[in-house]
């Protein structure tokens, strides 16, 4: 599989590898180290926590090498009045007779809880293209969907300001 992403998205991955490989790992080894001298492992709760913040930024760093090595670089989007990457949308939710705003971003930047929703998305794919006024249809699953309007769009840029998701 191959994650689809900005070349914002993998400049940032690149900056967060740096200071994981550069600067936070050798604090937490150090942090290990100084952990192991306070005596018996079997009873060292710091020694165990220092270990596994350690295992945790290793386990980061693997993961963001794997995306950006399989990652395919977004082309920088034309000039369109339709929906596209990293546009805000407001949407009337028809079912509920209730407006939402949304901003479409990659999977790396996700947070369905602040209105980031993926391109993957049900939601993200049923928007990317339409245009203000358009109706159109969400299926989330085999035996639900449901309508929406596209009432604005306010365009947007990769600007960096939309962080990446963390674990």
């Amino acid at each position: 599989m191959h994650n689809e992403l900005t070349k914002k998205d993998i400049q940032m991955m690149k900056e967060e590898l740096d200071y994981r490989r550069i600067q936070l790992r050798p604090q937490l080894l150090e942090a290990v180290k100084e952990a192991r001298a306070f005596g018996d492992l079997s009873e060292n709760f710091e020694y165990k926590a220092a270990k596994q913040e350690k295992n945790r930024n290793e386990s980061r760093i693997r993961f963001l090498e794997n995306m950006i090595k399989t990652a395919v670089v977004l082309p920088d989007a034309g000039a369109s009045d339709g929906v596209q990457l990293y546009d805000k949308v407001t949407v009337f939710l028809e079912d509920e007779g209730d407006t939402e705003v949304y901003q479409v971003v990659t999977t790396m930047r996700q947070d369905a809880l602040h209105g980031l929703i993926s391109k993957e998305s049900p939601l993200g794919k049923a928007l990317l293209g339409r245009k203000v006024g358009e109706t159109f249809h969400i299926q989330v699953n085999d035996t639900y969907g449901y309508d929406a309007v596209v009432k604005a769009i306010e365009k947007g840029a990769d600007d960096g300001s939309v962080p990446l998701n963390r674990f």
